[in-house]
């Protein structure tokens, strides 16, 4: 058997909103060592942009997905077919299952009161086109021999990040404290081969050796480039064999798959969330314009939502975003 590696991609939506939850987005993929593109292994069933041809688009959520029915059924599609080749080809039932299955400890996202309005998967798209195309992607996986290990999303809920804020008393470092606590699950890939992970750049950050030492005191960390552009670094493990190439990349979605799919992740599970955030709401306040809970937007609902709110009894740490 040909030699194996890991392909870890982690990315975020959601930073810059008024409302709801951050979404950390991740995809870790298993491929031979001599086929490291999955874009060309997977041509031409999955491609990076909208095309006739190409059944699934991975690339940068903001040209997979637009705020129409055909933007949301493609966005859908393409992280709900990753999401069960991860699961043995089985679909989720609900959006409970789909944002709360892997990091639901962490998160309490489940405790907020419009998680109840959270429904039914697929919301977008029909169950028996999504299943077909399923199959169509687990076959194009198997031709390239592609193993999904996993595809999904870590939720940091409006109150979560205040509490972290009031904490660290500064956002890059809340961030910093989600984001590793998803690539703490891909270095435990390592027992499985070489792990090359890449992570959307945050910020305007450029440094992160002591920061990755101290996140990973079983590992020695090492400086292979830090740029405006990229920072890399290597992390062996003290006393074994196991090793991670990690990388911190402007624009990462475009050199990395899995980035590019954790971004898709990333910005379904938020679209999944508004949707129940909004639903919640209006059984208060029907006539209620939903919103994305962007910063001018998010303000406007606000001052709208007012009755809503005062009805509900949610209180504003709960909904509202102190940065």
């Amino acid at each position: 058997m040909s030699a194996r590696v890991v392909l870890a991609g982690i990315d975020e939506a959601g930073l810059g909103p008024l409302l709801g939850s951050l979404a950390i987005g991740h995809a870790w993929l298993e491929v031979p060592a001599d086929a490291l593109d999955p874009w060309r292994a997977l041509r031409p069933t999955v491609a990076r942009t909208p095309t006739k041809r190409a059944r699934f688009v991975v690339g940068d959520s903001k040209l997979v997905f637009q705020r129409t029915a055909k933007g949301a059924r493609r966005l859908e599609e393409t992280v709900l077919a990753f999401h069960a080749a991860a699961h043995g080809g089985r679909l989720p039932r609900s959006a409970h299952a789909f944002l709360l299955e892997e990091f639901a400890p962490a998160a309490g996202f489940g405790e907020l009161p419009w998680a109840g309005e959270l429904g039914e998967l697929p919301a977008d798209c029909a169950r028996d086109t999504l299943e077909l195309g399923a199959e169509v992607l687990a076959r194009a996986l198997r031709r390239a021999r592609i193993e999904v290990l996993s595809c999904g999303v870590r939720l940091a809920s409006a109150a979560e990040l205040n509490e972290s804020w009031a904490r660290t008393g500064n956002k890059a470092d809340t961030v910093w404290e989600l984001v590793v606590t998803v690539l703490a699950r891909a270095w435990e890939l390592r027992t499985r081969g070489p792990v090359l992970a890449t992570v959307d750049m945050l910020g305007g950050r450029r440094h992160y050796g002591s920061r990755l030492a101290r996140a990973f005191p079983g590992a020695s960390v090492s400086l292979v480039e830090e740029s405006s552009e990229r920072s890399a670094y290597r992390l062996e493990e003290r006393g074994g064999a196991g090793r991670m190439e990690l990388e911190f990349r402007v624009k990462g979605e475009s050199h990395s798959f899995p980035v590019a799919l954790a971004s898709c992740c990333a910005k379904y599970a938020r679209e999944l969330e508004m949707g129940a955030l909004n639903r919640f709401f209006a059984r208060f306040q029907p006539e209620l314009v939903p919103t994305a809970g962007y910063r001018q937007d998010g303000a406007r609902w606000l001052a709208a939502a007012a009755p809503a709110l005062e009805r509900s009894g949610v209180p504003r740490t709960a909904l509202v975003r102190e940065r």
